[in-house]
């Protein structure tokens, strides 16, 4: 017969304990609900002799009555910056950071595991002035492989690494955008001068530009773009020679502009172009004693001006005709190209060959016009060039060489360097255009009925290219 009761007068007071008791011999079933008190249990019962004597906190077992700190960031002693040690941070570890006189850089943990974590705090709401340096230490930072920088005040961030994708991510993200360190582009080649905060590389010969680092915007809008600003300017064609000839065209003039309106362009402008960490071989083309040569930075080619000849040549900008026929200027804008590269060269005077008459020669094409037909005994003028400040300063580049003429005056060179177009004969040669604009060569002319020789001398020589590379540095 089961025992169900026992006697209170066979039992002293505060004699069962838990060596009485035999394991398992009673269970929950035996006991009524509500009859034992907590103040009877206390100390009376160990962990063992319960079915459940632990519980499981982020995968640690924690004994029942034992202790656990549930605050998983350990927080350090304050740290006060002094502009040259560093804190290598550690997982699970909160760092307040005093950067009252001083900068301060921590480096992430080198070798994380998913789920850890570091917070970081401004101590003395100085964040703004003396940045923090988050040193990613070789793993990603939001998805990038850029360091932070904590650059507003009070700043308070925790950073969890997820994986080696994304890397290190921030739980706070309403300031993630700030707390990026801005990146600007570096590249080294031609020569490199400063307007404020573009850096720009100018190539008067071949080189290479050299790209070792893309800036980090639109990421982050404090960063440089990875859009670069060029100006591409190929040789100019030469004027022709030797009789009432045309002007040499310009060389193709082809510009781009980063995102940002950064500087006063042409009209000619179009979008920047977009590089990478690597090296552009930069081609200057050289001033025509005939058609000019191209020149060539990445994708973006510019023709050689066309020269002047009884018949203009075609080109970056087409070279003028002259007195022979058909005497009709070249075509610009070859090959063709958005925006136009370049403008026609203007044709001969319209007179009928005949040699009692007087003969002209039409202007070479220019960058910003085309060459003016020759308007009468009187040459055609060159092109007007375009005028661009990538430089810093605004530059007219890529004029028409002016024509030659019979008697009357020889044509203008365009604005932008084109060589003057002569008059008279007496071996007086085409005047030259300006080095490294890119303009066209000016044409001779020829002499009136006796002279000695009659015929001009050679045309003059094209202006050589150049290259300008210009983007955000700072």
């Amino acid at each position: 017969m089961a025992l169900t009761k026992v006697q209170r007068t066979g039992i002293s007071d505060n004699s069962i304990d838990a060596d009485k008791i035999e394991d398992g011999t009673i269970v929950a079933a035996d006991i009524a609900p509500g009859t034992i008190t907590n103040a009877l249990l206390t100390g009376s019962i160990a962990n063992d002799k319960l079915a459940n004597s632990s519980f499981t906190i982020n995968g640690s077992s924690v004994s029942l009555g034992g202790n656990l700190d549930v605050n998983s960031v350990n927080w350090q002693s304050l740290i006060t910056a002094d502009g040259s040690t560093t804190t290598t941070a550690v997982a699970g570890e909160g760092y307040i950071i005093d950067t009252t006189s001083n900068t301060h850089t921590v480096n992430l943990p080198a070798s994380p595991s998913a789920g850890d974590k570091v917070v970081i705090k401004d101590y003395a709401g100085t964040f703004g002035t003396n940045n923090v340096t988050i040193n990613r230490n070789g793993n990603n930072i939001q998805g990038v492989a850029n360091n932070s920088l904590i650059s507003t005040n009070r700043a308070s961030l925790t950073l969890v690494y997820v994986d080696a994708t994304k890397g290190w991510l921030y739980t706070n993200e309403s300031n993630v955008g700030d707390l990026r360190e801005p990146i600007f582009t570096s590249a080294t080649g031609g020569t490199i001068t400063t307007s404020g905060d573009y850096k720009i590389h100018t190539f008067t010969g071949d080189g290479c530009f050299v790209v070792s680092q893309l800036g980090n915007a639109p990421a982050n809008p404090a960063g440089g773009p990875t859009e670069v600003s060029y100006l591409v300017i190929a040789g100019g064609g030469s004027g022709g020679g030797g009789d009432a000839n045309g002007g040499g065209g310009a060389g193709g003039f082809r510009e781009g502009r980063d995102i940002a309106p950064s500087y006063t362009a042409s009209p000619l402008v179009t979008c920047g172009l977009t590089v990478s960490t690597t090296t552009y071989p930069v081609t200057v083309g050289g001033g025509g004693g005939g058609v000019g040569s191209s020149s060539i930075f990445s994708t973006i080619t510019s023709a050689g001006g066309g020269n002047g000849a009884p018949t203009g040549v075609s080109g970056g900008s087409g070279g003028g005709g002259g007195r022979y026929a058909p005497g009709a200027g070249g075509s610009g804008n070859t090959p063709p190209v958005s925006p136009p590269q370049g403008n026609p060269g203007g044709n001969k005077h319209p007179f009928p060959y005949v040699n009692s008459l007087p003969h002209a020669g039409g202007g070479g094409g220019g960058a910003g016009g085309s060459g003016q037909s020759a308007p009468g005994p009187s040459a055609g003028n060159g092109g007007n060039g375009a005028t661009t400040s990538i430089s810093g300063t605004p530059t007219t580049y890529a004029g028409g060489g002016g024509g030659g003429g019979q008697c009357a005056s020889g044509g203008s060179g365009g604005p932008g360097g084109g060589g003057v177009g002569r008059t008279g004969g007496g071996g007086v040669p085409g005047g030259a255009a300006t080095a490294n604009t890119g303009s066209g060569g000016g044409a001779t002319g020829w002499g009136p009925p006796g002279a000695s020789p009659a015929s001009g001398g050679s045309g003059g020589l094209g202006g050589k290219g150049i290259v300008i590379i210009r983007y955000k540095y700072q």
